[in-house]
């Protein structure tokens, strides 16, 4: 990792009118967070950055989320034909990764990457990949001036946080995680309100999509996997999308006795997004890589066509190589 700071971000934004940010495909809280926050802290220094135009390319995702300031902003639409002198992309490890916001990337006449992903290619003109942050909201943070960090900033890295570390629960917390969330709850947060309506609290559906993954879960390799899948055809039974499932793999992961946790649903018909997650011994980032995906030690994901049977056939191996070495 190359040394990177405020101070070398504003030098790379020196003479930017146009700046586009963006992040992965399925957003999740921490790409969501990070994406804010920092569209956020620019718009609060474009006068002085001689800043004209800060615009976020996202996907569409949950609801809960319009709890965090300056969400109504972000395009959820790729057809703009707006051209950008610096495209920043945060919290995705590879181009691939950036689905329809390709366009921006392509034709941007500069590029920076921040993530935190082990897996990160470096695809940037510039790249800034702190792999042991437990979040891009956390390597966000540090690039910020503390004084600048808003109390509506503040909200956006603190769900980052909360949601890539699960909560505090997760091996990539440190004791500089805690330190940092500690000074977003000093900027005046409702963090209890935070955690609740972005993480912890499901719609009726939600909860009974949940249900569905959990009730129909089966055990592989004496018990070591555990493994769900949800297609199409059930999403539209309960009326649910994609940003409906998140929490199932973590709720999977949860089985007393597993090593590896694989939750799999069909983003359109023979294709799969899968989700991995590991209690200690499998490192999921390298079986997620041998599929084209990635992410960390613990927590991975990959896509795959075919059946959810096919996906875990495929898993099934290389999670074995992993036990037996």
């Amino acid at each position: 990792m190359s040394i990177f700071n405020l101070d070398i971000l504003e030098q790379e934004l020196t003479g930017a009118k146009k700046i586009a940010i963006t992040g992965h495909i399925r957003p999740d809280g921490d790409c969501i967070g990070s994406c804010s926050a920092l569209y956020q802290y620019l718009i609060e220094c474009k006068k002085e950055l001689n800043i004209e135009q800060v615009d976020v390319y996202l996907e569409t995702f949950g609801q809960e989320y319009n709890i965090l300031s300056g969400i109504d902003k972000i395009r959820h639409r790729f057809d703009y034909d707006d051209t950008y002198d610096v495209m920043i992309t945060l919290d995705c490890s590879s181009l691939d990764r950036l689905g329809h916001s390709i366009r921006y990337f392509e034709t941007a006449k500069r590029t920076i990457c921040i993530d935190h992903h082990i897996t990160n290619d470096n695809f940037a003109d510039v790249n800034h990949v702190v792999a042991d942050a437990s979040s891009t909201c956390e390597v966000i943070y540090d690039l910020l001036v503390d004084s600048r960090i808003t109390k509506e900033i503040a909200k956006s890295l603190y769900i980052g946080i909360v949601h890539d570390t699960g909560i505090f629960r997760h091996v990539s917390t440190s004791g500089k995680t805690m330190e940092i969330a500690a000074s977003l709850i000093r900027k005046g947060i409702d963090f209890t309100k935070l955690i609740d309506e972005t993480f912890t609290q499901k719609t009726y559906a939600q909860m009974q999509i949940m249900g569905r993954a959990l009730m129909e879960s089966v055990l592989y390799m004496d018990g070591k996997l555990i493994a769900s899948s949800i297609s199409l055809d059930t999403m539209k039974l309960y009326e649910v999308t994609h940003t409906d499932l998140d929490g199932i793999i973590d709720q999977l992961r949860t089985a007393k006795g597993t090593e590896v946790a694989m939750f799999i649903y069909e983003t359109e018909e023979g294709d799969n997004k899968i989700s991995l997650r590991s209690n200690g011994r499998v490192n999921v980032s390298e079986i997620a890589r041998s599929f084209g995906g990635g992410g960390h030690v613990k927590a991975a994901g990959c896509s795959m066509e075919g059946t959810a049977i096919d996906a875990i056939a495929k898993i099934i191996p290389h999670i074995e190589a992993q036990l037996i070495n």
